[in-house]
Parts: structure tokens; sequence; C-alpha cells
């Protein structure tokens, strides 16, 4: 008869592990990657929008491709318009991020201590790379260095 690990024993020690190296001092550098594939919606009778000429919603840039408003920040050119998260709660900031297509998202510890942000609601946004209004591809890295409302 032969054995098999248990998950919870093998997620057990994973998570021993991260608080030992957090207790020693270690510091960590924590990057999350979201991806999600919005959920199509249907209708009863498809739906058409109008030709890219007649558009209210697009305009054109220096090189002459249409730049679309829609809201998202997004362009034709593949850029993302990084929004500004500084001030804002740090999921709400991370939530903001990935509706404007951003899910390559990276955190830290912006008081240099180092920590873990385990519960993104008990942060707070102080400072984000690149900077607010910035053009960044989506795949770009986005780090939004928060701290705890705690640290005042």
């Amino acid at each position: 008869m032969t054995k098999t690990p248990r998950p919870l024993m093998a997620g057990l020690a994973l998570t021993v592990f991260a608080l030992a190296m957090t207790a020693c001092g270690t510091t960590t550098k924590t990057t999350t990657v979201i991806k999600e594939v919005p959920a199509q919606t249907t209708t009863s009778a498809p739906t058409t929008k109008a030709p890219a000429d007649t558009a209210t919603d697009a305009s054109s840039d220096d090189s002459g491709s249409l730049v679309s408003d829609e809201g998202t920040g997004s362009s034709s050119s593949g850029k993302v318009t990084v929004p500004n998260e500084v001030g804002k709660n740090h999921q709400a900031a991370q939530d903001d991020m990935q509706a404007h297509g951003l899910y390559n998202l990276s955190e830290e510890d912006a008081t240099g201590q180092g920590r873990m942000l385990i519960l993104d609601r008990n942060w707070k946004v102080v400072s984000q790379s690149p900077a607010p209004g910035t053009k960044a591809s989506e795949d770009a890295t986005i780090t939004l260095r928060s701290k705890k409302y705690t640290d005042g």
C-alpha cells in the first residue's frame, strides 16, 4: 500500500515555511499575477457597433491610429494608461488596475520592514511604479507600495 501526500499537510508545510522566513527577517517581495478572461454575455439579438469613422468614442492619435476612450484606458497600440492608485485601499487599487487591463501586479511594504501584504484591505497605497498617467503595455509589471493603516 502506497501512501499519497496529503494536500493539507503540504499546504501547512508551505505556510509554516513562509512564516518562518518572515520571522527570520528575510525580506520578501510578492508578485500577484491574475489573468481572468471576462465572461461573455449573451443577448437575444446581435448588436453592431458603429464604424470607427462615425464613432463618437474614438479619436486619432499622432500616428493616425484610433484610440478608444471606453473607460479602460486601453488603446489600439496595446498600451494602457496607468491609473492613479495612491491614497486608495490596496485591495481596491488592485481591483481598479485589473479593471484597466493591468494584471501583472507586484506589491511591497512601503515602510521597508519587508512585511507580506496578507490582508490587502488593511493596507493603503502610498506610491506606485510606473507613475500614474504613464502609458504601459498590458503585460508591464505595476508595483504598488503600501503601508498598514495602523502605521500612521
